[in-house]
């Protein structure tokens, strides 16, 4: 389902639609993040990463895979699938543990999507010139969620 469109004029309004999202976060959440590369999808993760674990410098782990922090209430993985060669790898990556009461930023989560819950919440990343064009799509009980944050 299409919970709307938000312009992201530049890295400070990525940052803040990141910071916007995190507090709303449960664990068992999946946050898929998608576009092409240099969309912006490291910069969201980033600022949900900082708002949750205070990790204000956190890597993309592009060559790690996954990155996991402690939040105050459930653990937070980033994983980066873009160098995922098989889907069935994510497993030995700790994807069962992170379904199991974590949060996950999933960034290039097509290399999965099988393995993805359906009631993720999907953030596809848009170029357009020199801004950005964040779609929101995800299950009916985001809604209320999004507009609790301030988002839709």
């Amino acid at each position: 389902m299409h919970l709307g469109d938000i312009a992201l004029g530049d890295e400070a309004t990525a940052s803040a639609l990141g910071a916007a999202l995190a507090p709303v976060l449960m664990a068992g959440d999946v946050v898929l993040l998608k576009g092409d590369l240099g969309a912006g999808k490291s910069t969201l993760a980033r600022a949900i990463i900082g708002a949750l674990a205070g990790v204000s410098d956190a890597p993309s782990p592009t060559f790690t895979l996954v990155e996991t922090y402690a939040a105050e209430k459930f653990s937070l993985w980033h994983f980066d699938l873009y160098r995922l060669d098989e889907a069935g790898d994510v497993w030995e990556l700790g994807l069962e543990e992170a379904l199991d009461g974590g949060v996950l930023l999933v960034e290039w989560p097509d290399r999965i999507a099988g393995l993805l819950p359906n009631s993720a919440l999907t953030i596809q990343l848009e170029i357009k010139g020199d801004a950005r064009l964040a779609k929101i799509s995800g299950a009916a009980n985001w809604r209320e969620r999004l507009h609790r944050a301030g988002i839709a």
